[in-house]
């Protein structure tokens, strides 16, 4: 057993240079643990947001699981770095509560959508075009993105909780004579409490203990929680997801969904720069010229990541800006990525307890998730008077309406118009004229003038 162990470390260390950036075989398998503490509570939460869009609970259990194991190991293989990846929690979003339930579009459309959004970031990921569109895409209209789906999030946790309910005059807080409200309050609480003092895995540990909880609190004619009679099971696939798509239907309705196809990219696009930027930043991991370790190979991973992830039947897969409680452990390499896929490989056996987890466990991770999005609204001192009008609309609009894609089409239409009675003539690029025509297109469609 010990030569084994000696071999194997031996071989870690050389193809993965765990030596050579001053790390262990350990210390990365420890980060990795952590990492995926941090993260899996995705395996409960994705399900939730994606089974509001008529897809099976179990099978999006599988195929978040297989898409974040599949996913973290491209990265970890290819890229060697250490980042994780899963289901991106503003594209599960998306895909449920805007393309499938407010558009009408199919689940089998939506990820032919994901897809070729996932197409265009490889292809973009192999080229220099990859910087020029961070450069050309405006930075006004990147932050009310970020922030309207920040809004949107928490909106969606708000609701799903039970914390907001319909009203006479749109939404109401929720009736607090009502349990299950009490019980997602101070699941909202501690969830806050344990973020802020750094529990490791605080997020799993809420949507335990709530969903332990909830076994115990009433709820219509039954409990919060309903538990499965067996804990674990051996997982079994749905194959019936494999490679789900609908190119027909995308095409006869091409011009009404080419702007969400463009979102999916646009967001994998930018979220995968922060985050793995982010990432390796705070490891310290350089190239040969002092720059941060963020080639080609991280960006054509992510985009891989999330063509592999629409094929097995779940939303954009993208890193996990929760990589960076490994990287705080001293985790420098892809054997990080390599023992996350391990540890979701192994919870899959745990699927009946997973798809027991009621939403108001989930609902607390939205709410957070949102607001910590919403917490970069700090960022608006950068901008110009002028331009800070441009992503708060875009929150408005979404927070008021519910409405994700109006906010992005007004919110570009907004800076066009701007540009133009401010002369700012170098801000008003091909890209931006193309991305308007778009989107006005998808605002006539959309309204069924066209």
């Amino acid at each position: 057993m010990s030569v084994f162990s000696t071999f194997l470390g031996r071989y870690c260390d050389r193809y993965f240079q765990i030596s050579a950036r001053g790390s262990s075989f350990w210390k990365e398998v420890l980060a990795g643990v952590t990492t995926f503490g941090a993260m899996a509570y995705i395996m409960a939460v994705n399900p939730d947001i994606l089974s509001a869009a008529g897809l099976d609970r179990h099978d999006m259990v599988m195929t978040t699981i297989a898409s974040a194991v599949i996913g973290s190991l491209i990265m970890a293989l290819w890229a060697n770095l250490p980042i994780a990846l899963a289901p991106a929690m503003s594209s599960n979003v998306i895909f449920a509560q805007v393309v499938v339930i407010r558009m009408g579009v199919p689940p089998a459309v939506a990820f032919t959508m994901v897809l070729l959004g996932g197409l265009a970031f490889l292809t973009l990921s192999l080229t220099q075009w990859r910087q020029r569109i961070v450069k050309a895409f405006p930075v006004p209209v990147r932050l009310g993105i970020h922030f309207a789906i920040g809004a949107f999030i928490a909106h969606i946790g708000m609701v799903t909780g039970g914390l907001a309910i319909k009203g006479n005059d749109g939404l109401a807080f929720g009736h607090l004579a009502d349990p299950a409200v009490i019980l997602g309050i101070a699941g909202l609480f501690l969830a806050a409490f344990l973020r802020w003092s750094r529990v490791p895995a605080a997020m799993l540990i809420v949507i335990a203990v709530v969903t332990l909880i909830g076994c115990f609190v009433p709820h219509g004619s039954g409990k919060v929680t309903q538990l499965p009679t067996h804990w674990m099971d051996w997982p079994h696939y749905p194959v019936h997801m494999l490679f789900p798509y609908d190119f027909k239907g995308f095409f006869s309705h091409f011009f009404l969904v080419l702007p969400v196809t463009l979102y999916f990219f646009l967001g994998d696009f930018f979220d995968a720069t922060g985050t793995m930027m982010a990432v390796i930043q705070r490891s310290g991991l350089k190239d040969k010229e002092g720059q941060p370790l963020l080639g080609r190979d991280a960006f054509a991973a992510d985009a891989s990541a999330s063509i592999v992830g629409s094929a097995l039947g779940t939303s954009t897969v993208s890193a996990y800006l929760e990589s960076l409680v490994g990287v705080e452990e001293g985790g420098k390499t892809g054997l990080v990525g390599i023992t996350v896929a391990l540890l979701f490989a192994l919870s899959s056996l745990f699927w009946p307890l997973i798809t027991s987890v009621p939403a108001v466990a989930t609902a607390p991770i939205l709410i957070l998730v949102g607001l910590g999005m919403l917490s970069g609204l700090t960022d608006l001192k950068t901008l110009s008077a002028r331009e800070q009008i441009i992503p708060l609309l875009m929150v408005l609009i979404t927070v008021m309406t519910g409405d994700f894609m109006v906010s992005l089409a007004l919110g570009l239409l907004l800076f066009t118009f701007l540009a133009l009675a401010t002369k700012r003539w170098q801000d008003i690029t091909i890209m931006l004229l193309v991305l308007d025509a778009v989107f006005v297109t998808y605002l006539v469609l959309s309204s069924g003038m066209g």
